[in-house]
């Protein structure tokens, strides 16, 4: 397999982290397997709406399923996709105060030159 593929398939893995629910269905599952239901009841959302979601997941190798009786419990099939999300959101947020820091700056730059004596 080339890069171009490896890209390919990089990027189609990844689309599923377009949506904020699926991304916290993986915090929820990072904690402990979870049913449909109780995915449902923690998200405040249908049964439908977590069970469309983890159907995409499941299509990307991204959670797994066991029943038991009735009832179906996920799970993230590898724990390092939690990791990931992790440090993407690590790296997020630090960027975010990057430019929090930046505006600040520029703020005082702003102020200090409108009070600055002419």
């Amino acid at each position: 397999m080339n890069n171009k593929e490896i890209y390919k398939l990089h990027a189609d893995f990844c689309k599923f982290m377009g949506n904020p629910k699926r991304i916290e269905i993986i915090f929820l599952l990072g904690e402990n397997e979870l049913s449909v239901d109780e995915l449902a009841q923690k998200m405040g959302i249908s049964i439908a709406n977590v069970s469309q979601n983890l159907s995409v997941m499941k299509a990307k190798g991204v959670v797994e399923f066991r029943r038991e009786g009735t009832r179906i419990y996920y799970k993230l099939a590898n724990q390092r996709i939690l990791e990931t999300c992790l440090t993407m959101r690590e790296i997020m947020l630090e960027q975010a105060q990057k430019r929090v820091n930046h505006l600040d700056g520029t703020r005082y730059e702003i102020s200090r030159k409108r009070h600055a004596p002419k």
